[in-house]
């Protein structure tokens, strides 16, 4: 009966560090689960997957305008507001032809029709897919949330460039336009009637 005890207690260790080992699992699983999306949108940012757009820096775009070989493409532009975000919101042209390689620069408009502040954050895309890796935004309204006061319009800038790398990957060949895509939604959490405002 005495060799009974130390086997339960051996077994309730187990047990113990069993069910230890299932919830650490378990928070781990919910931790991935909320870390998911912000990481999941840095691997899109960093490699272009799926249409996102590439951030780059004044030397970037001094590198490739140095590349440019005087080729172009055109570029269409969209723009929508998600259901519930009461703002009108359009490029200032649909489409422009561009140099590849070259800076350029796109204007939005936004226009908040209610009678409250609301502040805006936009997603974009960019089609073809493959096109993403090779559309450099410098500067972009949706790096930021945007602030706007009941009736308030505004004009957006976008400056970007297009990659002459594009020109050497065979999954490019033939794609003769580019589409630049923003939906702007109503941002998360309180509205912050001090936040900076787009002029």
């Amino acid at each position: 009966m005495a060799s009974l005890a130390p086997q339960a207690d051996d077994t309730a260790r187990r047990n113990l560090r069993t069910g230890l080992l299932a919830f650490a699992g378990a928070l781990a699983m919910l931790g991935l689960g909320y870390a998911s999306v912000p990481l999941y949108r840095l691997f899109c940012q960093v490699t272009g997957f799926g249409g996102t757009t590439m951030i780059a820096s004044e030397s970037q775009a001094a590198r490739a305008a140095a590349a440019a070989t005087g080729q172009k493409i055109s570029i269409r532009f969209d723009g929508t507001s998600a259901m519930g975000m009461p703002w009108t919101f359009r490029p200032s042209q649909a489409t422009d032809t561009v140099t590849i390689g070259e800076r350029d620069i796109a204007t939005y408009v936004a226009r908040n029709d209610s009678d409250q502040t609301i502040t805006g954050m936009a997603t974009f895309n960019v089609e073809p897919e493959q096109a993403g890796k090779y559309f450099n935004k410098v500067q972009c309204f949706c790096f930021t949330e945007q602030t706007l006061l009941p009736g308030q319009e505004v004009t957006m800038p976008v400056l970007y460039f297009v990659d002459p790398a594009m020109l050497d990957d065979p999954n490019m060949k033939g794609v003769e336009q580019i589409t630049l895509s923003y939906t702007f939604h109503r941002a998360e959490g309180p509205v912050n009637p001090d936040a900076p405002r787009t002029n």
